[in-house]
């Protein structure tokens, strides 16, 4: 799937700047898919998320946003050419899952924060149904990630991040069979164990680099 032009240039022009600024460490960004359908699955601390895994990956990744994001035009229509869209939380958004199945249908990337919101803590919140419910319809790989900061808290100017990113979650190991609500809720917890494991790992690292100091 193509990339959208503002994107290609905000990427080109802002990704070396906002580098700088918001440094991170990447682990296994090789394992983003460079083709083919894949949701991407992450957690979600910051609205720099997205902008942070654009920085990893060679493809444009096309993310559900909430609906408030674009009562502001102005807003609105820069993430419209950033390749967002936009999605009802909590209402079964038949438009949002229609985008998803055209972008996963063309081979392009869903990018899904699987908690739904942002975490208001730092921890990990109750994981989504939504992803695994796409993944399972259309037959997508899931790509877990994790993003962890020192504090658990978004990342402040020039403080370090971590970006994990896990094995490809292919669509028979999520274990759905009748796409019943239990199974996608077992399934959620799956791919959330993953990203869980990737956070504690990380978690672990800051420590060490910090009695490094």
């Amino acid at each position: 799937m193509k990339k959208t032009p503002f994107y290609v240039f905000s990427i080109s022009v802002g990704g070396p700047i906002y580098s700088l600024i918001y440094p991170h460490i990447a682990n296994h960004a090789e394992r983003i898919p460079k083709h083919g359908k894949v949701i991407v699955c992450c957690n979600h601390l910051s609205l720099k998320d997205p902008i942070m895994l654009a920085l990893d990956a060679k493809r444009q990744i096309f993310y559900m946003a909430k609906s408030e994001l674009f009562k502001n035009k102005f807003v609105g229509t820069i993430l419209r050419w950033l390749g967002a869209f936009s999605v009802d939380r909590g209402s079964g958004d038949t438009s949002a899952l229609d985008r998803c199945g055209e972008i996963l249908q063309q081979d392009g990337a869903v990018g899904i924060f699987i908690e739904g919101t942002r975490s208001v803590n730092g921890k990990l919140g109750k994981p989504k149904s939504g992803a695994v419910m796409i993944a399972y319809q259309h037959q997508a790989p899931i790509l877990p990630v994790c993003i962890t900061t020192k504090t658990g808290k978004p990342a402040k100017a020039f403080e370090k991040i971590i970006i994990s990113y896990g094995e490809v979650i292919e669509p028979h190991e999520l274990g759905i069979t009748e796409g019943t609500g239990s199974e996608f809720r077992k399934a959620s917890r799956i791919v959330m164990d993953r990203i869980a494991e990737m956070r504690q790992r990380d978690e672990q690292t800051f420590l060490e680099m910090q009695r490094g100091k």
